[in-house]
């Protein structure tokens, strides 16, 4: 319980508990101590997974919700899928939009570069980390005023970035 609570008091990410314990109490403490869901053992992989996916969806839906991000002079709309910059329609690559979707879902929290790279690219390419480079210069280059001093996309270097929104 007191790792749940450690992890909550820093990240949004999804915690599901794996546990061989079925005791209604521990599945009540888990969950109230900010776990998204308790599985009990046995359970089958593709149980396991889904579980996984439906916590990422609820956490990314609670963190973006229905309000644009406004990032300087840009608006990025993540239900629409609409970004403009000075009002005029910004293209972003499906890469890009994932990227920015998923950084907004932690808005102004470290996303390790492990995760974002299994997210965007999937788990074979956690250690794919020129991607990221690649592709933040990109994001920075269309949305920072100085892309060498970003305000919103920030490197935390050796870990991975931070999305930082105008209030």
């Amino acid at each position: 319980l007191e790792v749940i609570k450690r992890i909550r008091a820093w990240s949004t990410m999804p915690i599901v508990v794996l546990s061989a314990r079925v005791q209604e109490r521990a599945k009540i403490d888990a969950l109230d101590a900010g776990a998204d869901d308790y599985v009990t053992k046995p359970f089958g992989v593709g149980e396991l997974l889904a579980r996984v996916r439906v916590a990422l969806r609820h956490r990314t839906r609670a963190a973006t919700g229905d309000h644009p991000l406004r990032l300087g002079s840009a608006v990025v709309d993540l239900v629409a899928r609409k970004v403009t910059r000075n009002g005029a329609p910004l293209h972003l690559t499906p890469i890009e939009f994932r990227l920015i979707t998923c950084l907004a879902a932690h808005l102004g929290m470290v996303v390790t570069q492990r995760q974002l790279l299994a997210e965007v690219w999937g788990p074979t390419h956690v250690d794919d980390t020129h991607y990221l480079r690649i592709y933040m210069k990109q994001l920075r280059d269309k949305f920072e005023l100085d892309p060498v001093q970003p305000r919103h996309f920030i490197t935390e270097t050796g870990v991975g970035y931070r999305l930082i929104a105008d209030d």
